[in-house]
């Protein structure tokens, strides 16, 4: 007994929404119409998870900490964080004295552009999407590095030593965990073959990746914690040691867009994780989209578990984890994924899964003895 084919090739039976839907309308062409519309639910779809996440993580958090949470703005409280944005346009935007106006004022729009930027590429349902690049993940990950950026640019714009500090502490944690995440993504692209995001949700009609790949799955949920500045990695922002890090100096709208960045960037890793790993918008009687929809929650919502269980590691720790832990069973992650692809071109057998979660449960564990992640004194 084999697990179907993933060939891309294989799936072409598949009816999948046309590039020019809607079609032509009021003697406009259906490519433009099909890029406004998508542009406008892909905006609307960032905006609407946002305010999910945000309200999942309070409630959340809430109930694993036996308290109650927010219950008043609206029905459940589920009106809080539109209540919040209210309250914050309201407030008054403060410019340091020193600070570099035109990079200070552009930071929280490079932070928060990217993660709307990735959804052109992210397929809703089959071919129910913007652009359906054959480059689509090395999109995603170029794109979303380029928040990266704006916060660099807000730590240096202002003129601020804690928020330099954070921002500094942000580029290395992005530099750090990109490589095991890219290492991880490249086993998904081999045996699927095609870099296409729709076309690696299509190749999971039999079994989700996060089978063949459960370790590719855990270095991608770690790595992209640290890379979003999810706790225990948010030493970006640790209170306790640089204030509030990075934004310190914004307030009013500024500061509210780097929120949103902060949570727009979650939903940008979680959609990762599901359509390399969890089959995308694929599953039974359930629309599409809204199989894509609860798998993002459950994702986020083991981030929100993970934060409420776990305490901020030290900085020494977050590096040493990328490099002596994470990037090492991520290259080893892929050299098995190419020796499986070469043994079976065409279809795998069902034994490769369980022998996949062996191979991750033995590397972890033996790894994890073996690799101290530094008891020395603490550097910035």
């Amino acid at each position: 007994m084999t697990i179907a084919n993933v060939s891309v090739n294989a799936l072409s039976q598949l009816q999948a929404l046309d590039p020019d839907w809607p079609g032509e309308f009021l003697g406009i062409s259906g490519f433009w119409w099909h890029w406004l519309l998508f542009t406008v639910i892909a905006i609307a779809f960032v905006l609407v998870m946002v305010i999910g996440f945000i309200y999942l993580e309070r409630r959340g958090m809430a109930l694993m900490q036996a308290r109650i949470g927010p219950n008043r703005t609206g029905p459940f409280g589920l009106l809080q964080a539109i209540a919040d944005a209210i309250k914050v346009l309201l407030k008054e935007g403060i410019l340091p004295a020193n600070a570099d106006k035109i990079v200070y004022w552009l930071a929280p729009v490079v932070v928060f552009a990217p993660a709307v930027m990735v959804f052109a590429v992210v397929p809703f349902a089959d071919g129910a999407l913007l652009a359906d690049l054959n480059i689509g993940i090395l999109f995603v990950v170029a794109i979303s590095s380029l928040s990266t950026i704006g916060v660099f640019m807000a730590g240096w714009g202002s003129s601020n030593k804690y928020s330099m500090i954070g921002a500094m502490r942000m580029v290395a944690a992005v530099i750090s965990y990109e490589m095991p995440i890219l290492l991880s993504i490249a086993g998904v692209v081999l045996i699927v073959g095609s870099l296409s995001l729709n076309d690696i949700i299509l190749a999971q009609q039999d079994v989700p990746f996060i089978l063949l790949q459960p370790l590719g799955f855990l270095l991608v949920f770690i790595a992209g914690c640290a890379e979003i500045n999810r706790s225990p990695f948010d030493l970006m922002e640790a209170d306790s040691e640089i204030v509030a890090g990075f934004h310190i100096e914004y307030s009013g709208m500024k500061f509210a867009m780097f929120y949103l960045g902060e949570y727009a960037e979650a939903v940008v890793m979680a959609t990762i994780i599901t359509v390399l790993f969890l089959g995308g918008w694929r599953g039974p009687v359930l629309p599409p989209w809204l199989w894509f929809m609860i798998k993002l929650f459950i994702v986020f919502f083991v981030m929100v578990w993970t934060r409420t269980t776990l305490p901020r590691v030290r900085i020494d720790q977050l590096m040493a984890l990328a490099w002596k832990f994470l990037f090492p069973l991520a290259l080893i992650n892929l050299l098995i994924t190419g020796i499986q692809v070469l043994v079976w071109p065409d279809a795998f057998p069902w034994i490769v899964i369980i022998i996949n979660f062996a191979i991750a449960g033995i590397l972890v564990l033996l790894w994890s003895r073996f690799s101290k992640l530094g008891w020395g004194r603490i550097e910035v």
